[in-house]
């Protein structure tokens, strides 16, 4: 598999949450690059471009010459400015859209000029959180037809759209593999595709490796991949591993067999651990985890898929695992 790893660069950084504002000291963003660039396994960044990094742009690329990391992809802050609290695209504030298609449009100049090729949409605030207070229709055409804005803005660039099940809505339009599958018919560019994060899947009671065949049978959607992991009963962002260890194999597993061959962005928040170090953590998780898959034979994996069987399906974990 030729697989890259990047990882979102406020990860190696501090986090807070809605109940402590700083689990660590905060770092610069020099000190962040130079942190991302200390671990070994990692050839790019993502980075998430709320006005505030919009405004340090030449800093960005001067950090980048002096590190020699890429970008695997920049992603549009639609969720943190108060203004979208009741959606981007999808609100029906036409002030509001216009905001967050300039937003966006902004980030893929910024994109092109630094020669990433991935721009990334978390449509956090785009949903509902109460029955008879969405438009269900309207809000996700007006959805389609801003992402389709996008699309067409600068067809060398892709969209990809990250799905949530909830939050920070309690229901999201762009909510499972299925229904942003769904979207990307109805929108129907080459230019736009899926960003799955691995830890969205589980919380959607997903199957990740499923959705990984899906993106591939429904148009070959998979573009980007965040890294983590969590207990299905929310976004925890633990270490890469930690939890869904045997399901990580399957979903590597699918990721070769459908040939996927982007980055794996580590994306997780480290409170009381060091940043850096946590993140450096998953990168062995990822080696090993990988390893493991390679050594895998396909035509066995074949046959025991075939056998529909879980006993046989068992036996071959434990031989992946146990006996290499």
């Amino acid at each position: 598999m030729n697989l890259k790893y990047s990882v979102f660069l406020g990860n190696v950084g501090h986090c807070f949450d809605r109940y402590c504002p700083e689990y660590s000291t905060p770092f610069s963003l020099e000190e962040l690059f130079t942190r991302a660039v200390s671990i070994p396994q990692l050839s790019a960044v993502d980075l998430v471009m709320d006005w505030g990094m919009m405004e340090k742009r030449e800093e960005i690329k001067a950090h980048l010459a002096r590190t020699g990391l890429a970008v695997g992809s920049l992603a549009v802050d639609t969720f943190a400015n108060p203004l979208y609290k009741k959606g981007s695209l999808s609100s029906t504030d036409k002030a509001v859209r216009d905001r967050a298609l300039a937003d966006c449009k902004a980030v893929m100049d910024f994109a092109a000029e630094i020669d990433c090729k991935i721009v990334t949409l978390w449509p956090g605030q785009d949903g509902y959180d109460y029955i008879f207070a969405a438009d269900y229709i309207k809000e996700r055409q007006l959805f389609a037809d801003g992402v389709a804005e996008l699309c067409r803005y600068n067809p060398n660039i892709i969209i990809t759209l990250e799905y949530k099940i909830k939050e920070p809505r309690t229901h999201s339009y762009i909510s499972t593999v299925g229904a942003t599958l769904l979207m990307i018919e109805k929108i129907n560019l080459p230019n736009l595709g899926i960003a799955l994060d691995y830890g969205h899947a589980a919380l959607g009671y997903e199957t990740a490796a499923e959705a990984v065949a899906m993106c591939k049978m429904y148009g070959d959607r998979l573009k980007h991949i965040h890294i983590n992991d969590n207990y299905r009963l929310w976004d925890d962002d633990m270490i890469v591993g930690t939890v869904h260890s045997l399901e990580y194999l399957e979903f590597f597993y699918w990721l070769k067999r459908t040939g996927y061959e982007g980055y794996l962005v580590i994306d997780q928040f480290p409170y009381r651990e060091d940043g850096r170090d946590a993140v450096a953590e998953s990168a062995e998780w990822l080696d090993a985890l990988i390893a493991l898959t390679e050594k895998i034979d396909a035509n066995e994996a074949e046959a025991v898929i075939a056998k529909r069987d879980g006993v046989a399906a068992s036996k071959f974990m434990r031989k992946i695992l146990f006996k290499g």
